[in-house]
């Protein structure tokens, strides 16, 4: 196989959550559990950090990659989905997996992989753990890929488990109230590992209290004891929660030395350090166009209050969303009096254009249907003077096609 072919292959073989939704979600980790020992269990074999949550838990986590880059650590980052290439999920210090290991990687496993049916997550969380664990990473920092209790990446002990903040997202996997998402998500905290939460919200903080207790572990609220709070080239003004989860992380991890000017010097190069990509991301000034990855009513509302401090002449927004997300919550945070350009992101799981068109109107959203995310955003374009904005997201996959 060629590298194409061995990507290919992994999201054809079997279930991929990106593509089909709740039918790929396993409910267990045996077989994570299974892959680890049949790979000799690369996961205990470096240090690590487990961030969950709602939202904010990509940005957090390459934060806390950055900062701990600037104190000289070799840090793998494992995160998802990615926006262009495969590659992007697995790095160390902002380099990513070199294509002939990913493909080297499938060859030698092939076989067990097709024996034990492993879904498309757990090949990728294996494969990411023998990498960090070959390259010997000092640290490797863990994104939560959905949910956590039962994510395949919560088979590590880690140094430390951050949880950013609970929305409603995922229900028909996760639940359906903040509590039980809450509950989910607690999962990934372990017994004496200290546990960081971003954001304290009253309705479910006695949940991670509750855990935390249960497993012995200290538990540290970020919006309750950061005060200062430093500047970041990620522009998002959602940030300055992740700023505050993430300084409170690095402060609370042992046997790691980083100073505050070590802190300060990681949130500025977030963007050169890691790669990062989408979040709040100017694509072009004249006319300006931005692009953000948020997709639910959380990190909507905070990119939609954001949108509205812009100045334009005119709002174009290319909007696209995959088919599980709730268009009564979302469809009302949109601005009624931008233009516009439906379309619908280039993955199974992506919702027609005609629908989202049709569901929109009943929200006072109006413009035009287009055949792909590209052309939406190509006419976008070439419709708008210097003076206007165009905005594009809705979905990951949506930025993801623009870039």
């Amino acid at each position: 196989m060629t590298y194409q072919e061995a990507v290919n292959w992994m999201f054809n073989q079997f279930p991929v959550y990106q593509n089909q939704g709740k039918s790929a979600y396993k409910e267990d980790l045996s077989n994570t559990i299974q892959l680890a020992n049949y790979l000799k269990n690369p996961e205990s074999k470096f240090k690590s950090i487990h961030v969950g949550g709602t939202n904010g838990k990509g940005s957090t986590s390459h934060m806390i990659a950055s900062i701990l880059q600037e104190a000289g650590y070799k840090v793998g980052l494992y995160t998802s989905p990615h926006l262009k290439s495969f590659t992007e999920r697995i790095k160390i210090n902002g380099e990513e997996i070199p294509q002939t290991n990913v493909l080297e990687f499938v060859n030698s496993h092939k076989v067990f992989f097709e024996e034990h049916q492993l879904s498309f997550f757990e090949m990728t969380v294996g494969m990411a753990f023998d990498y960090f664990s070959k390259e010997q990473v000092d640290i490797a920092v863990i994104e939560v890929g959905l949910g956590g209790r039962l994510d395949s990446t919560n088979i590590i002990t880690p140094e430390m488990s951050v949880i950013t903040n609970i929305g409603l997202d995922h229900v028909q996997i996760l639940g359906n109230t903040l509590e039980k998402i809450a509950g989910e998500k607690a999962g990934i905290i372990k017994s004496n590992v200290p546990v960081v939460i971003g954001e304290k919200q009253l309705e479910i903080e006695h949940v991670f209290i509750k855990k935390a207790d249960e497993f012995e572990s200290k538990i540290t609220f970020a919006s309750d004891v950061v005060r200062e709070v430093y500047e970041t080239d990620l522009l998002g003004s959602y940030q300055r929660h992740n700023v505050k989860t993430a300084i409170c992380a690095v402060q609370n991890l042992k046997g790691f030395k980083v100073t505050s000017n070590v802190i300060e010097k990681g949130l500025l190069n977030v963007k050169t350090n890691t790669k990062l990509r989408g979040r709040w991301e100017i694509l072009n000034n004249s006319p300006k166009v931005i692009c953000d990855t948020a997709h639910n009513k959380e990190g909507l509302t905070y990119v939609m209050e954001q949108l509205k401090k812009e100045k334009y002449d005119n709002l174009h927004i290319v909007l696209g969303v995959v088919s599980d997300k709730n268009l009564e919550e979302i469809l009302p945070l949109f601005p009624k009096e931008a233009t516009y350009y439906f379309s619908k992101p280039n993955l199974p799981r992506g919702l027609s254009a005609e629908i989202l068109k049709k569901e929109s109107k009943k929200f006072e959203l109006l413009g035009e249907q287009y055949e792909s995310v590209l052309c939406a955003y190509d006419e976008a374009v070439k419709v708008s003077s210097s003076g206007d904005l165009v905005f594009v997201g809705g979905s990951t996959f949506t930025v993801a096609e623009i870039l």
